[in-house]
């Protein structure tokens, strides 16, 4: 029997349900992984079946976790890969819909910004790393990305070389950091570009440009990763199913 940490005034599903987001945190149970049963949760947390599935229940409700019918509950592993589509649309000469490529232009550990320091819950000056980015459509550059990590759960970026990994930097964070985005949240503004974008993007001074602002967190709500993605207004397009 293991005994629950945190806020003992909450109501014991509450606090089984904080307990099991540290625990997925930290990596006990990975994302597509089963969980336990409620029968084995019971018995580990010496709590009723009831209280159990009540914890369970939340964490559905929440995202975190995922009922497979005939199989278990699950670690919901989030899908980021097509989210530059909600907003963009990249497509060759033909229409056909393509993933740009990916070129990391710097990678370096910088004391944070104040903006970077409070976005990712730092203390003033904290060691975080900069990396900045450019997606490309051929040889035509679309997006320039700035992304500012905490330095120390990710010190392994500095020692590798990333663009050898693939494009997408999630499984890079996973693999070789530890560190799991569970869930996102993005602001989407527009500005006229200034010269360091627009020497990056191959566009003349003032032209539009789209920027999402994108601050990713772990599965118990910690931030990871805050970056500021900036797209040609060409580019962009904004789709939403109303019903």
């Amino acid at each position: 029997m293991h005994p629950l940490t945190g806020d003992a005034r909450l109501p014991r599903y509450q606090q089984l349900r904080d307990h099991m987001v540290m625990q997925i945190a930290n990596n006990r149970w990975r994302p597509g992984e089963a969980i336990p049963t409620e029968a084995a949760l019971a018995a580990e947390f010496d709590m009723s079946v009831g209280t159990v599935r009540k914890a369970v229940d939340v964490l559905v409700a929440e995202g975190v976790l995922e009922r497979q019918q005939g199989r278990g509950t699950f670690i919901r592993r989030p899908q980021f890969q097509s989210s530059l589509f909600r907003f963009f649309r990249f497509e060759t000469a033909n229409g056909e819909r393509v993933v740009p490529e990916s070129r990391i232009l710097a990678i370096t550990a910088v004391p944070a910004p104040s903006a970077v320091a409070q976005a990712l819950g730092l203390g003033a000056q904290a060691e975080v790393i900069r990396m900045q980015r450019i997606r490309l459509l051929g040889a035509q550059p679309v997006l320039a990305e700035e992304i500012w990590l905490p330095r120390q759960p990710f010190q392994a970026l500095l020692e590798v070389d990333l663009d050898s990994k693939g494009p997408l930097l999630y499984p890079i964070y996973e693999h070789l950091c530890g560190q799991v985005v569970a869930s996102a949240e993005e602001t989407l503004t527009a500005e006229a570009v200034d010269a360091v974008h627009g020497r990056l993007l191959h566009l003349p001074a003032d032209s539009p440009v789209v920027v999402i602002e994108r601050l990713a967190r772990d599965y118990a709500g910690k931030p990871l990763e805050w970056r500021r993605s900036r797209g040609h207004a060409q580019h962009f397009r904004y789709r939403i199913d109303i019903r």
